[in-house]
């Protein structure tokens, strides 16, 4: 007891000069004696070893580290079975920012590489979850606090959107955040984050009024439009480049019930589901209380290719006009109904299963039906080579950036996106498949990049392609931040460095989409 009591008081000696960046010296024989006789508390300080021994001896802080029932739990509740495959060399758990701040210190003191996981909702390995590293779990961060005058309500980054919709739906009232209940509320953010109410008030990046952000030497501000601008601008789009977002002020609004739901189509219909789209996005500024996506899906059970359309309406009204040119199509099955944001949100979910090995791949087209089509017929001679693959689930799924959304994009000094409303209207392309087996990862995923050149040169070809990559649907290799265009990425890059000098954020945080040189 009494030597663990003298690694504690020495390894809070350590804590406190990784905090001030300082070198530690033993000054007394019991620190020598320890010193010497603990291998992971070096004078150094460096390495992953060294900073969890650091955060676990640090009395408030909860720290998984592996062989233990708890460090399993973390692993297995990420999203896709790559991520869940990863082993850091520890969880830490932070309450608070100021928790989070002093994470940040040591890690930077250590040089230990370290990942950020809000929801765990990434495809890919590495996104949120980093081996041999410290992964950041900010699942404690749950706070969901409605202001007193109800126009915004503080949301901690390490809920899921079910945890915010259980909360503001028997309140009448809603944010604009994600369509999928098991989606984290930080990485949909900072990603872009499209919703069901983006056409009357953009994305959710646009409904933030206030981050609270932690940067990369310890400090913890509150970002808005009238403290620090550009970096409020950065934020907005600019994925994790810039510091660990704690907590959102988020904007809100008064929501009651809702119509909406899912109907399964034949393909027979595809050139005419294809159409209504085309038509809804060109029409979505007329009523922008509607939205919907397209997604076309082989059901290997069945072996059959399906057409799947989700629709919804923010207000009570049945059928709604800007949406006729959908339901008009007959349907092979409908859960159309009077419903609420949580309950269509959950329906959504079902979709979306733990536990597989999952991917994406994104491109954005001009609202065009022939790029559509074309984009589908290559989609399905791509896949049929690999359609018996044991537990695949393909989809190729069209949605709208209609030119009402991107007006919003300039609200509050605009966000870093790089979309004008002169490149509207447009559709977002996100190709998601998920399988059961290692085994298989080379066939889907060459598949995958092979249709993908193949569907953006076609679009070169017709003249109907646009640069914009959705962050939160890319692959691991698309070049997100060039997307957003040189001008753009450059103000990132000048951005990062004047708030985190050290690159702290792009040296040691090396997953998911980094700016570059």
């Amino acid at each position: 007891m009494a030597k663990r009591r003298a690694v504690g008081l020495l390894l809070t000696a350590l804590l406190q000069t990784a905090c001030i960046g300082a070198e530690y010296k033993p000054q007394f024989a019991w620190e020598q004696e320890v010193f010497s006789a603990n291998a992971t508390a070096q004078a150094s300080l460096t390495g992953c070893a060294a900073a969890c021994t650091l955060l676990e001896w640090t009395a408030y802080l909860s720290v998984n580290q592996p062989n233990t029932f708890e460090y399993d739990g973390d692993k297995q509740s990420y999203w896709s079975a790559q991520q869940a495959s990863v082993s850091p060399r520890c969880f830490v758990q932070p309450n608070n920012a100021e928790e989070v701040a002093a994470i940040i210190r040591i890690l930077e003191r250590t040089d230990c590489p370290f990942a950020v996981r809000s929801g765990g909702h990434g495809a890919f390995t590495g996104a949120s979850n980093i081996p041999d590293g410290v992964t950041i779990d900010l699942r404690r961060l749950n706070e969901v606090n409605v202001s007193e005058d109800r126009s915004t309500t503080r949301v901690g980054a390490g809920n899921h959107w079910i945890d915010v919709y259980d909360r503001l739906t028997p309140m009448n009232l809603s944010v604009v955040g994600g369509r999928v209940t098991g989606i984290g509320v930080g990485g949909l953010t900072l990603g872009g984050g499209i919703s069901f109410f983006s056409g009357r008030r953009g994305w959710a990046c646009d409904g933030v009024r206030n981050y609270e952000l932690v940067t990369a030497d310890g400090s913890i501000l509150d970002v808005n439009y009238k403290s620090y601008p550009d970096y409020y601008w950065a934020l907005r789009g600019g994925g994790n480049n810039f510091g660990i977002v704690t907590h959102f002020d988020l904007e809100t609004f008064e929501q009651g019930p809702m119509w909406g739901g899912v109907t399964v189509n034949s393909m027979e219909h595809n050139a005419s589901l294809i159409q209504a789209l085309v038509d809804f996005t060109n029409n979505s500024p007329t009523d922008p209380d509607g939205a919907n996506w397209v997604a076309f899906v082989y059901a290997q059970t069945y072996g059959q290719w399906i057409a799947s359309t989700e629709l919804v309406y923010a207000k009570p009204v049945e059928n709604p006009a800007i949406l006729k040119n959908f339901t008009a199509i007959p349907n092979i099955h409908s859960t159309l109904r009077f419903s609420n944001l949580t309950d269509l949100s959950r329906e959504v979910n079902q979709s979306n299963p733990d536990g597989m090995r999952q991917t994406w791949t994104t491109m954005t087209f001009k609202n065009d039906p022939r790029v559509m089509q074309a984009s589908l017929d290559i989609w399905k001679e791509e896949i049929l080579p690999i359609q018996n693959i044991t537990g695949l689930v393909p989809a190729l799924v069209f949605q709208s950036i209609p030119v009402d959304v991107i007006r919003h994009f300039s609200k509050n000094g605009g966000n870093c996106l790089g979309m004008d409303l002169e490149d509207g209207p447009l559709i977002l392309v996100n190709i998601a498949t998920m399988w059961a087996s290692t085994s298989d990862d080379e066939a889907v995923l060459s598949t995958l990049e092979r249709l993908t050149e193949r569907s953006t040169a076609k679009a070169e070809e017709l003249g109907l392609s646009h640069k914009y990559l959705y962050q939160n649907y890319a692959g691991q290799y698309q070049d997100v931040y060039s997307s957003y265009g040189e001008t753009n990425r450059q103000r990132l890059l000048e951005i990062s460095k004047k708030y985190d000098p050290k690159q702290v954020f792009q040296r040691l945080q090396p997953g998911y989409f980094k700016l570059g040189a």
